[in-house]
């Protein structure tokens, strides 16, 4: 199970920055009225804690068909569709087209050198593309399906949707043309939907499986259905990280995993935060890190810049695997690392650095991960969407909507000439107008 150590978010350890307990009992009838919500499931996108109980066969068939049956696994997706998928792949199984078939390509984004690269290197008559857009109209989304549909001939065999059950474009395509389709829950938002077919389907097609971070979603549930925050881990984070942007002005949060395996998970993290609570107003920044590479690059400014930061610390018990630092060299400066190891050094770095923010009285807290494996990584997706969801409550935003992403889409929908939004393809010329200013 995942532990948290908040010492060094308190005063007592970390002085005037860190928190009191009477900063705590300013949002104690808010923490009541928020369990009450979520316990209460008071709103459909609170469904997302009920997705351990969800029915896998189907996504384990479909898993099995292509892990079987195809050399090459190509993901089309952006935003929710892709970080978590990403980062079940990055933490259990990196480097996995160098070792074996079928080799995962996820394409999130419209950047065209990198779809022309990804099509350099597969094999077309053996590749599975899985099209993954929760409302069906993704525009990035659905235009590589375009690119690929007519790259494979108008071929339905090599595709699957991953969609909506019923609503949008893509259910309709995949229900007329007879194309392989997984359900995305109605009531789950796209953010936090690695939980669903758009994350557990790649999780079964590169062997890991859906049912271990099932489990491991589930054991983090039932360890946060307390109202108290003490005995509630997921709402403790959320508390803090609210209280430190309400009450210390800190509202920027750096989260720094200390395995290279788990960088796409901070990334994950950072939409999720974002786009649930940065709306009127209120708020604060995730920021996406990687121990120890920034503490040659970011340390500083953590140290001594703005006190406008929290850090929380992803620390690994077990990597799994370690590497011995010979003792060689030892007529050397250096000569001290001999006898140690990759894993003693790493957690050196962390822990110290743990130590230097605290000492410099900069917030910071630790998660330790015991392991890197698919329960503990459904364990940390839970966690970090249930504490999202309850900074909502506290921040009294809607956790699941995102009304300034829907915006940008309808400008984009009007310059690429969608029937409807002329209006936004007007705003926008007329905008280009005022661009004066060119070096």
């Amino acid at each position: 199970m995942l532990e948290i150590d908040y010492s060094n978010m308190m005063s007592d350890v970390i002085g005037e920055a860190g928190l009191t307990g009477e900063d705590f009992d300013t949002i104690e009838a808010g923490a009541r009225k928020a369990h009450e919500e979520i316990s209460g499931r008071k709103r459909p996108g609170f469904a997302f804690l009920d997705l351990p109980e969800q029915d896998v066969s189907a996504l384990k068939e479909m898993g099995g068909e292509v892990r079987e049956g195809s050399r090459y696994y190509l993901h089309l997706g952006i935003g929710g569709s892709a970080l978590g998928p990403r980062t079940i792949l990055e933490a259990l199984s990196p480097f996995l087209n160098y070792l074996r078939s079928p080799k995962v390509f996820i394409y999130d984004n419209v950047d065209p050198c990198t779809l022309e690269n990804i099509l350099s290197l597969v094999d077309l008559s053996r590749t599975a593309v899985n099209v993954v857009t929760k409302s069906g109209s993704t525009a990035e989304t659905m235009a590589s399906y375009m690119v690929m549909h007519e790259k494979l001939g108008g071929r339905t065999e090599p595709f699957l949707a991953t969609t909506d059950p019923e609503k949008g474009y893509l259910r309709k395509m995949a229900r007329d043309s007879g194309m392989r389709a997984l359900p995305v829950p109605p009531e789950v938002g796209g953010r936090y939907s690695v939980l669903t077919p758009v994350g557990l389907l790649l999780a079964e097609v590169i062997g890991v499986g859906a049912d271990a971070l099932l489990a491991g979603a589930r054991e983090m549930r039932e360890h946060c259905r307390e109202a108290d925050l003490e005995r509630n881990p997921a709402y403790l984070f959320g508390a803090m990280l609210y209280l430190m942007d309400a009450r210390k002005r800190r509202n920027i949060n750096v989260m720094l995993p200390y395995a290279d395996r788990l960088k796409p998970l901070s990334e994950w993290f950072c939409q999720l935060w974002a786009e649930s609570l940065g709306k009127e107003g209120k708020g604060s920044t995730p920021y996406p890190s990687l121990g120890t590479t920034d503490q040659h690059s970011q340390l500083q400014l953590w140290m001594q810049g703005p006190p406008d930061k929290v850090i929380t610390f992803l620390r690994i018990g077990d990597y799994g695997t370690d590497v011995p630092i010979p003792r060689v060299f030892e007529d050397t400066g250096f000569g001290y690392l001999g006898g140690h190891s990759l894993a003693e050094l790493i957690t050196a770095e962390e822990e110290s650095t743990e130590l230097c923010l605290a000492g410099n009285g900069r917030p910071n807290m630790t998660i330790t991960v015991p392991v890197v494996d698919a329960a503990h990584l459904g364990q940390l997706f839970l966690f970090f969407e249930l504490a999202t969801a309850f900074a909502g409550c506290l921040y009294g935003v809607n956790a699941f909507n995102q009304p300034g992403v829907e915006e940008g889409k309808n400008f984009t929908y009007g310059m690429m000439g969608r029937e409807g939004y002329g209006e936004k393809r007007a705003e926008v010329l007329e905008s280009r107008k005022k661009k004066v200013w060119k070096a």
